[in-house]
């Protein structure tokens, strides 16, 4: 049974799909959305090196020697979609993730007053940042749910629908 328009979940978890796209990251592709009260977007971000560095002195690599890898020079989605806000006050924002947060992007989530955090996925719900991040979201108030997209396909498949000679 098609959908004829998307709920406010969908279509801002939806961007934040499409904004990961813009990451270079061969491996983990993360893009967030935050959208004010008034369901406004206010701040998009993807995860990628520092903006304006030289990109082709860092490797993307995940594994090695920690600073032959993009951990420490990667800043994430979170990160940067509240750096690119548009306004200072998120406090009456929610937030739409394409990954769960680590703690680090926690603190900066709740530090902002961001009321509530949307994930697509949960990739690593074992590791520590994850479970801290969890925690900071509990003990600062802040809603946090899996935002299950049933029906992603068949939106997609709405699309080339009516856009047929667009999709291949």
């Amino acid at each position: 049974m098609k959908k004829d328009n998307l709920s406010w979940d969908e279509y801002f978890m939806g961007l934040a799909i499409f904004t990961s796209f813009r990451s270079k990251d061969p491996s983990s592709k993360v893009g967030a959305v935050i959208v004010d009260n008034h369901n406004h977007i206010v701040g998009t971000g993807y995860n990628g090196f520092v903006a304006g560095i030289d990109e082709t002195k860092l490797s993307w690599s995940r594994e090695g020697e920690f600073m032959n890898t993009k951990y420490p020079y990667v800043v994430h989605a979170e990160a940067n979609a509240i750096l690119n806000a548009i306004k200072s006050d998120l406090s009456d924002c929610r937030i739409y993730i394409t990954l769960s947060s680590c703690n680090e992007c926690a603190k900066l989530i709740a530090q902002k007053g961001i009321k509530k955090v949307y994930y697509l996925l949960d990739k690593y719900p074992e590791l520590d940042t994850f479970v801290a991040a969890k925690k900071i979201f509990t003990l600062k108030g802040i809603e946090s749910q899996q935002l299950v997209m049933k029906n992603l396909h068949e939106i997609l498949d709405n699309f080339k629908e009516f856009y047929p000679d667009n999709i291949k």
